[in-house]
């Protein structure tokens, strides 16, 4: 390698910077100690108040911007540098010791230096290569915002949970688990329901206790204390609980305290046997539900039979014949409260497994076309109908569906029928302004003349024509009169 080349290397490579520095820290007189046990392990410093009273709650994502240091000024991070916001779930352990105990002190827009030994920072391993053992940092936090804990599957928003008192364990209540609550709901400001139950979870309703409150309930841990704040979708819906006094479409809050629970048992944890007689049992509720017009509740029981006896394929003879008879009233009976909710698309999902093990099934073939009339697909409706008669011409609820769904394929032929007139009216009227815009560009453009004749057109036309009418005497003092 020669000399040159030697030197160019040197020059490509890159320098080696050392982290800027600030100025080293030193906790001043005003700095608050925040650890429980009062042993300085993080002390807040306030450098901007913040705004308000609440400070964030366990369990929400919070909105920061940070820069961290060493002891002696040595800068190794910083979201600011970034140019972006830093969010994290506040009381779960995702971030170090110190900001969880730190952050939930602040108010929004607060401004504050937390100074953190290690062992509320990364204790004696440090965090190489920028953060050496047993390093005492510190932190200058600003906090921007933040959400309350959304327990929804979707992330709608729909049930958010503020965390009062932390519970104790690390178990939570499963589906159909019996829980006992004290609970207190309020809308509008307003107590409208305070109490202690128990009940299995899934049944909440039977008890006045909305979807919201269920759902968050399967994250609750043994004693814990939250507020859970419910849209009107995992409320009490557009009908409200007249019973409650709750009006329709009503956001509400409820703060509940999780008493104590005893699990269910799982359906893996169950035998083939205990599975057949848990699957008799649900459909003797989703029964008892469905003739007092409890069709939410009826159907989570019968969607507890597929859950259970789907997968099961090791009973023989004359229980597998009894499981494939709850299989099948189980989609039958799902379809027929859907159909009762209108959720057109999921009675027809049940109705096809129905008709998968029963292709010839009457239920199965009329709640389909039902679903389809819902769906707005009349002749795709007309052919179940149909398809029942094959099998039973006298099935006057058939035939009278066919008869709707004539009515309804004529009554869309005519507004096909309208729609298509008026689009080919229009495509016309556009197709003659087309052709008349093209005829005018086709005219001929006017004669040019030479400049003689131009001259000559020009003398011409401002010649007055009556110059060359002789006028008589009489005629000239006469003018214009009649007489």
């Amino acid at each position: 390698m020669t000399a040159n080349e030697q030197n160019s290397m040197e020059v490509d490579q890159p320098e080696v910077q050392d982290s800027p520095k600030a100025e080293p820290y030193t906790p001043g007189p005003d700095a608050v100690d925040l650890t429980p046990q009062k042993d300085g392990g993080v002390l807040k410093e306030i450098k901007q108040a913040g705004t308000g009273d609440e400070t964030p709650p366990l369990g929400s994502t919070v909105y920061v911007h940070y820069t961290g240091t060493l002891t002696n000024g040595t800068k190794f991070d910083s979201s600011r540098d970034r140019g972006e916001k830093f969010k994290f779930t506040l009381g779960k352990g995702n971030v170090i010791k110190a900001w969880d105990l730190g952050v939930a002190t602040m108010k929004r827009g607060e401004l504050s230096v937390l100074y953190c030994k290690s062992s509320y920072a990364y204790g004696e391993n440090g965090s190489p290569p920028k953060i050496p053992p047993n390093a005492t940092l510190v932190f200058e936090v600003e906090l921007f915002d933040w959400k309350l804990e959304d327990l929804t599957k979707t992330n709608d928003g729909g049930i958010l949970r503020q965390t009062l008192k932390v519970g104790t364990g690390y178990s939570s209540p499963n589906e159909e688990a019996l829980v006992e609550i004290s609970l207190v709901g309020r809308h509008a400001g307003k107590v409208f329901d305070q109490r202690e139950v128990s009940f299995n979870l899934g049944e909440g309703l039977e008890h006045n206790i909305p979807e919201g409150v269920e759902q968050a309930l399967l994250k609750f841990k043994k004693q814990e204390r939250s507020l859970i704040k419910l849209t009107p979708a995992y409320g009490f819906g557009s009908t409200g609980n007249e019973q409650l006094s709750v009006p329709p479409n009503a956001d509400l809050e409820y703060e509940v305290e999780l008493k104590g629970f005893e699990k269910a048992k799982e359906s893996w944890s169950m035998d083939a046997d205990e599975k057949l007689e848990q699957a008799k049992l649900c459909k003797e509720k989703g029964t008892n539900h469905f003739k007092t017009g409890k069709y939410a509740l009826a159907n989570k029981q019968y969607s507890k039979i597929v859950n259970l006896l789907e997968f099961e394929k090791t009973l023989k003879d004359e229980k597998a014949t009894e499981r494939e008879q709850l299989m099948l009233a189980a989609y039958l009976n799902q379809a027929m409260c859907c159909l009762k909710l209108n959720d057109f698309t999921a009675t027809r999902d049940h109705c096809q497994k129905a008709l998968e093990l029963d292709p010839k099934n009457e239920k199965g073939l009329f709640r389909l076309g039902q679903s389809m009339l819902g769906l707005h697909e009349p002749e795709e409706a007309k052919k179940h109908f149909e398809a029942i008669l094959q099998f039973d011409s006298n099935n006057k609820a058939a035939a009278n569906q066919v008869v709707i769904c004539n009515a309804k394929i004529r009554e869309q032929r005519e507004k096909d029928k309208k729609l298509y007139s008026s689009i080919f009216n229009k495509m016309a009227e556009n197709d003659r302004q087309k052709a008349l815009r093209n005829k005018a560009m086709e005219m001929p453009e006017p004669t040019q003349w030479d400049n003689e004749e131009s001259e000559h057109t020009s003398a011409v036309e401002l010649k007055d024509p009556l110059d060359s009418v002789p006028c008589t005497e009489s005629e000239d003092s006469e003018g214009s009169d009649e007489n």
